[in-house]
């Protein structure tokens, strides 16, 4: 047992700077929201926060197909009417619109992952955390889902060069697809994802049948939902689950996809769970005292997404935070109620408890289909990337300036952004009655 876990927090202001559009429920705002609530909970005072490095094409080549990448880096709002050939191909438009900055916001979002990553491989702490990523959609050429690069794949992918197994669990409303078919025909990962499936929800993935194919055969683990379901049934299955799975499978790391979508009253979600049933996930995977590396995901109710992610940044510090938000940036979000509760919402759970028994009873057969844990040959561990902008044993990781920002002269000194000039925040009156 730990005696006190060691906490990295990545966040760059800029991520909440980009505008998906008027009509479009993606709002990075919310990332924006959610710190300036980490902040004025003083939480930030518990744990190391670091501006993460903007990932380099190569590095988002580790996954990603380089034509994608580098179509990614080179469209613009202004060209993409000469590209509809490649806006076709990369799956790009009204899901995945091209809007300013869009690069440089995957290469924030996954930065941080990567950077989250690479800290656990060395030891540095014990949870790291990216609110900004867990964009679980993003194919290996493709866009999906509002995802242009997965940053999950790209941590799991550093993880386990440190790691001969890495556990994925998603609790996102939304399959965690992106990340199951890159891991899909290995048992150096297991997915996990709980979700909702059926009715043609998106993505259309993520059947309990679906368990991985060759070597991976039985390492992937679908856990297929239906409208309503609510805390207590969400959470024993949850735990069932989640500890069969690393009774087994003896990870080495974890990495927990959090999306918000899965909230009660989401935009675009159909369950009912309130914060602390969302955030009871998060404490048990805690609890279990691997490496773990948190991310965000979905969540298009901006403010209980705040209001989530805020929660379980204090879980994951052991705090307890009181239910009165303190003045913040965004405190008018939060009225009426000026609460870190959410109010459930009135509806039908149609999981039987029959119904959840026998997933979990699939699971479980499932499980004692594999090897107590897969053998993986040791070998030499492939270094980090060699980026030459700085060294990481002579520079404080809170000071490293990446080479677009040299290149810029920009003096940013502001690591807690207390002016981020979001352009979501000016347009919110648009989606207020969507």
């Amino acid at each position: 047992m730990r005696s006190k876990d060691k906490i990295a927090y990545f966040y760059d202001g800029d991520v909440g700077n980009v505008y998906f559009g008027p009509s479009h429920p993606m709002k990075p705002h919310r990332l924006c929201m959610t710190h300036h609530l980490v902040l004025s909970y003083e939480l930030h005072n518990k744990m190391e926060i670091y501006r993460p490095h903007k990932a380099y094409p190569v590095e988002l080549a580790q996954f990603h197909s380089a034509d994608y990448v580098e179509f990614l880096n080179r469209i613009t709002p202004d060209t993409q009417s000469l590209f509809s050939n490649e806006m076709v191909k990369y799956n790009l438009g009204e899901d995945c619109p091209v809007f300013e900055n869009l690069f440089e916001f995957c290469q924030i979002y996954a930065g941080g992952t990567i950077d989250a990553a690479r800290r656990l491989n060395n030891q540095l702490c014990d949870i790291a955390i990216n609110w900004a990523g867990g964009l679980h959609h993003a194919k290996k050429c493709e866009a999906s889902g509002f995802c242009y690069v997965n940053d999950l794949v790209l941590g799991i992918l550093e993880l386990l060069k440190h790691h001969a197994r890495v556990l994925y669990i998603d609790i996102d409303v939304h399959h965690g697809d992106g990340v199951e078919e890159a891991f899909y025909f290995t048992d150096r990962v297991m997915t996990v994802s709980f979700h909702k499936y059926g009715d043609l929800f998106f993505p259309g993935t993520g059947d309990l049948k679906d368990v991985g194919e060759r070597e991976g055969k039985f390492y992937a683990i679908n856990v297929p939902l239906k409208d309503g379901i609510d805390d207590t049934s969400f959470y024993r299955l949850f735990k069932l689950v989640i500890t069969k799975v690393v009774e087994i499978y003896q990870p080495g790391a974890i990495v927990l996809q959090c999306g918000a979508d899965s909230l009660a009253g989401d935009r675009l979600g159909c369950f009912n769970l309130s914060i602390d049933g969302h955030a009871a996930c998060v404490r048990l995977v805690k609890s279990l005292n691997l490496p773990l590396l948190v991310t965000g995901g979905g969540g298009y109710t901006k403010e209980n997404v705040a209001r989530c992610w805020t929660v379980e940044t204090g879980v994951l510090l052991d705090a307890e935070l009181p239910d009165e938000i303190p003045e913040n940036e965004y405190i008018k979000y939060f009225a009426p109620d000026y609460s870190l509760k959410i109010p459930s919402v009135p509806m039908e759970n149609l999981n039987s408890r029959s119904y959840l028994n026998s997933i979990r009873q699939q699971v479980h057969e499932n499980l004692r289909s594999i090897q107590h844990s897969p053998s993986v040959q040791l070998q030499e561990v492939p270094p980090d990337f060699y980026i030459p902008d700085f060294d990481e044993d002579e520079q404080n990781p809170d000071e490293r300036v990446d080479r677009h920002m040299k290149d810029k002269q920009i003096q940013r000194d502001d690591e807690y952004y207390g002016g981020d000039n979001d352009h979501d925040h000016d347009h919110d009156h648009i989606m207020d009655d969507a």
